[in-house]
């Protein structure tokens, strides 16, 4: 039995879907919501109610499991004031539960430049995790991946519904020229999936990103031609942006905007480019040949309505 957490995410569903396809038993863990949770349809999957928080229902929810799959933890768009106990803590309650359960595999995704040292919040809590993971017992392999889009993620469509709600305009910080590395969540979701076949991954770090290193203007750019949307690209210092943030929470409580974004944007976030093709003999897709999810859109209705159904914003942003 393989338990997935974070399972109702963008990576998690597509994950579930995979090993499910696969032939294997998955098993999520769903946090504790008054929203009906967002599994994949037409999927036979055990669902387990419980938080990271929870000793108790962590080890509920490993009975019977050999492997797990720890996706669940904070993202860019999370606005807690306590994102290491979120991520941390969380990471560590179930490293306790998954050794007394008898767990042999580990596979957990983490960020690039995850470091505990790092000056970035979410960077810095995904290293204190990483260092967790480390010094147990369980088989583990650690994947630090570049930004994920496809679908129904948060970076992309994002951008399209940011750029959708501010007329004429929008702004990048700086110059715009931080470079990313975008990864197709589906060539994401096979690294993630093959690793259970691949022995030479336990006890590894392994950094994967896509095939291209893009700056964060040329990736708006072409966000803002697949969704059809005329805009002006303007670049702000960041301390600007972090006050325009904070005016489009005032004007709009439910705007899913996240200053953590900044912080991701603040340097470049890339790997080599042939580490996927080296590690996982994959070949990844290139960002503007995946992009065409984004025609089509009405991103201002797109995001109307998700501000409809959701309370002020600590789950969705702009990157995830």
């Amino acid at each position: 039995m393989i338990l997935v957490t974070g399972g109702a995410g963008f990576i998690g569903q597509r994950l579930i879907r995979r090993l499910v396809d696969e032939g294997r038993e998955v098993r999520t863990l769903i946090r504790p919501s008054v929203r009906t949770p967002q599994l994949p349809h037409g999927v036979a999957v055990e669902a387990a109610i419980s938080s990271l928080a929870d000793p108790r229902g962590l080890r509920a929810a490993l009975v019977g499991v050999d492997t797990v799959f720890h996706l669940a933890g904070v993202t860019w768009s999370d606005q807690s004031p306590n994102i290491r106990a979120t991520e941390s803590e969380g990471t560590r309650n179930l490293l306790d539960a998954a050794q007394d359960a008898g767990v042999k595999r580990l596979v957990y995704i983490s960020h690039l430049d995850a470091d505990r040292a790092a000056a970035f919040p979410v960077l810095k809590a995904k290293g204190i995790a990483e260092e967790f993971i480390r010094q147990q017992s369980i088989p583990f392999t650690i994947l630090r991946s570049a930004l994920a889009f496809g679908p129904g993620d948060h970076f992309t469509t994002g951008i399209a519904k940011l750029m959708a709600y501010l007329p004429r305009v929008f702004p990048i910080p700086s110059d715009g020229e931080m470079l990313l590395q975008p990864i197709w969540v589906e060539d994401l979701v096979s690294c993630l999936a093959w690793c259970l076949d691949d022995e030479e991954t336990i006890g590894q770090t392994i950094e994967i990103g896509g095939p291209e290193h893009l700056s964060f203007r040329h990736i708006a750019e072409q966000v803002k031609a697949r969704a059809g949307l005329d805009r002006q690209l303007l670049s702000f210092r960041p301390s600007y942006l972090r006050i325009m943030r904070n005016f489009l929470r005032i004007l709009a409580p439910k705007l899913p905007v996240s200053t953590l974004w900044l912080d991701y944007l603040a340097t470049d976030r890339i790997c080599g480019l042939d580490t996927m093709a080296s590690a996982f003999h994959l070949v990844p897709a290139r960002f503007s040949q995946k992009i065409e999810y984004l025609a089509g859109v009405d991103w201002k209705a797109a995001l109307q309505k998700q501000m409809a159904s959701e309370k002020p914003d600590l789950t969705n942003s702009l990157v995830s």
